[in-house]
């Protein structure tokens, strides 16, 4: 029986990268998309490329940052999937390698129970100095926090589903029985225990006993 539902964000609750967006805004969208793409992919370490990405963000106005953050994209599906799932009394978390900009304004919206993330550092003034930190920074850090939550909650593996694109994904992939692999890359697919190639959340419905 799930209990606790994990999800990522970029590209599954919420339709697009985040990250690249806000680049979009500073005017490096082609630099900021080729790293994403390839640390999804597996081909870069994720800290490396969460960094290095950041920094194409400095200089960036924190209002402008709240402002896109508060417009981005919902996945189909995502607002129904999750009030079925609470219904069923599961659990339903996000972590993102992403910004508590966008997650903490999204659980607002579609009432999820808790999110990880990072946060953008900035000046007084509030422009972004292009360095980051948080809870979602290594590859690992989400299989971590399965880790933690587990503890906190006393949840075998076998009542634990998570939901994810790419490959920082793997680390929680690895910490659950029920891992559904969202219109993903191949290097999670590998990992999953079902795939969904549809781009509609309520799908993963089928997996819930």
């Amino acid at each position: 029986m799930i209990k606790l539902c994990v999800f990522d964000f970029d590209s599954t609750i919420m339709d697009g990268e985040t990250i690249d967006i806000l680049a979009a805004a500073n005017n490096a969208s082609e630099e900021v998309a080729n790293i994403t793409k390839r640390s999804m992919n597996g081909e870069l370490d994720f800290f490396e490329s969460l960094t290095k990405r950041v920094k194409f963000l400095k200089g960036l106005p924190l209002l402008k940052v709240n402002e896109i953050c508060k417009n981005l994209p919902i996945m189909p599906g995502a607002g129904e999937l999750i009030e079925a799932l609470k219904q069923k009394g599961i659990k339903v978390v996000v972590f993102s390698g992403g910004f508590h900009n966008a997650t903490d304004v999204m659980q607002k919206k579609l009432n999820f129970d808790a999110n990880f993330a990072n946060i953008l550092q900035h000046h007084k003034d509030g422009i972004l100095t292009g360095e980051v930190g948080g809870e979602m920074m290594f590859s690992s850090s989400k299989g971590d926090m399965i880790d933690r939550l587990c503890g906190l909650l006393n949840l075998g593996k076998d009542e634990i589903m998570c939901v994810g694109d790419g490959a920082n994904d793997i680390s929680m992939f690895r910490k659950c029985d029920l891992s559904i692999a969202f219109c993903a890359k191949d290097i999670l697919k590998k990992e999953a225990t079902h795939c969904v190639d549809v781009k509609d959340l309520r799908e993963i419905l089928k997996f819930i006993r």
